[in-house]
């Protein structure tokens, strides 16, 4: 399958495009072109797309950005979220080491749509290279005029700054992150008032993912209608970056039109199962997802076909599982991240997840009983819609699917008084 490459167009093995390259192949030809719009133009073109967000929730960025008071004065934020931190979950990590100003040209032209001056790149504390590389394409951006004070004579203002996170998983949650960048605990914050209207130290603030915005200049110069045919299937818009691990014999990340199907990321791209084994489950889009199985193989990797199936497009981090895996053990390990990564704010994740973990270990080494399966459900129940955020919801998806997916499994754990799988 052939794509068009959009955010991988620069990228080469083991190499970092920076400012001249990165003209040489058309950047900052879309801000050219947007400030030639007024912000209400690129933002309803934006819209136009059906842009969805990148960064796992998948809520479209147009609408999000009408909820922005962009034509009020005063001080207004944009924000964009690279505390990438999920397990399988490596996209935007690949983005930014092989194209950085393609993130930072996405932010002034979304800083301008929305008249936003100001803009911080939250980065997690490991991507260090990252960090260094978006500095760098600061740096060029403001000395060849795309950033400082009266961009190119559009009468716009605009400055990026980096902020390294001093890490959590929680801090990938935007209120959270928003707390973070403050200096204060990165806990959610009550919603609402929602960042659009109090955010970033009380001020209008929209926070997009790295991915998402880094696509803004391709619709600005490509046009909303030419980005929506991108796609595979009719409801999506645009590529889309799969980021494939666990049991395939090629684990890398791919730009592929948005829709592609399961099983061409893990056959075709992903070289099929390792060690010629069986394809048994997989997560689909990062960690937080509820598992597919073989029978899901033919689903297109989009946001409605995969809620249709029970799932979620999420980061599009495919992690693969082969036959000979367990799947108590695999959403035993899934869990205890997401148990020691809450925030401890709300009662349901921060003491859910880890009795949710007790079960779990305790049916893997045997000791599980009945009417334990009954108290994981009870669980799910607990703590499903009960959270200031989003993490917990996320957690139980594998626990969900689990026991949808693979009751028999659990039930033979308790029947046989051991793991099957590892006698």
């Amino acid at each position: 399958m052939k794509s068009d490459q959009l955010l991988f167009k620069n990228r080469r093995p083991g190499e970092t495009t920076f400012l001249k390259g990165y003209l040489e192949t058309g950047g900052y030809e879309g801000l050219k072109k947007a400030f030639t719009m007024d912000p209400a133009q690129v933002r309803e073109i934006v819209k136009a797309s059906r842009l969805r967000g990148r960064g796992g929730a998948g809520f479209p960025t147009g609408m999000k950005w009408s909820f922005f008071p962009a034509d009020k004065p005063g001080e207004k934020y944009l924000v964009c979220n690279a505390d990438e931190m999920e397990p399988g979950t490596y996209k935007d990590r690949e983005l930014l080491l092989a194209d950085p100003h393609q993130l930072v040209e996405g932010m002034i032209i979304s800083a301008y749509a929305l008249q936003a001056p100001t803009g911080y790149i939250f980065i997690r504390y490991a991507y260090e290279r990252c960090a260094r590389n978006l500095e760098r394409a600061i740096i060029e951006a403001r000395e060849a005029g795309f950033l400082g004070k009266n961009i190119r004579g559009s009468g716009f203002s605009c400055e990026l700054f980096v902020h390294r996170s001093a890490g959590r998983y929680i801090c990938g949650e935007e209120t959270a992150l928003l707390n973070a960048l403050e200096g204060r605990r990165a806990n959610p914050r009550s919603k609402p008032p929602f960042p659009a209207v109090r955010g970033l130290f009380d001020k209008p603030t929209t926070v997009n993912n790295v991915e998402t915005l880094a696509s803004i200049q391709h619709i600005i110069t490509g046009g909303a209608a030419w980005f929506k045919d991108l796609a595979a299937t009719v409801e999506g818009a645009g590529t889309k970056l799969y980021g494939l691990s666990g049991h395939l014999e090629k684990t890398e990340c791919h730009e592929l039109p948005i829709g592609v199907p399961l099983r061409t990321l893990v056959e075709e791209f992903g070289g099929g199962v390792w060690k010629g084994r069986r394809f048994k489950a997989c997560l689909p889009g990062g960690a937080s997802t509820p598992y597919l199985t073989a029978e899901h193989l033919d689903v297109s990797m989009d946001f409605e076909p995969l809620e249709k199936v029970g799932s979620r497009l999420g980061t599009a981090g495919v992690t693969v599982f082969d036959d000979t895996t367990c799947m108590v053990e695999a959403t035993l390990n899934l869990n205890r991240f997401f148990a020691r990564e809450s925030c401890g704010w709300c009662t349901p994740c921060r003491d859910g997840l880890p009795f949710v973990n007790w079960i779990l270990e305790k049916i893997e080494r045997g000791d599980g009983v009945m009417e334990d399966i009954d108290m994981l459900r009870d669980q799910l129940r607990n703590i499903t819609g009960t959270t200031f955020c989003a993490l917990a919801q996320g957690a139980v998806g594998p626990i969900e699917s689990l026991l949808r997916l693979f009751e028999e499994e659990v039930v033979d754990h308790i029947k046989r008084g051991r793991c099957p799988f590892n006698p």
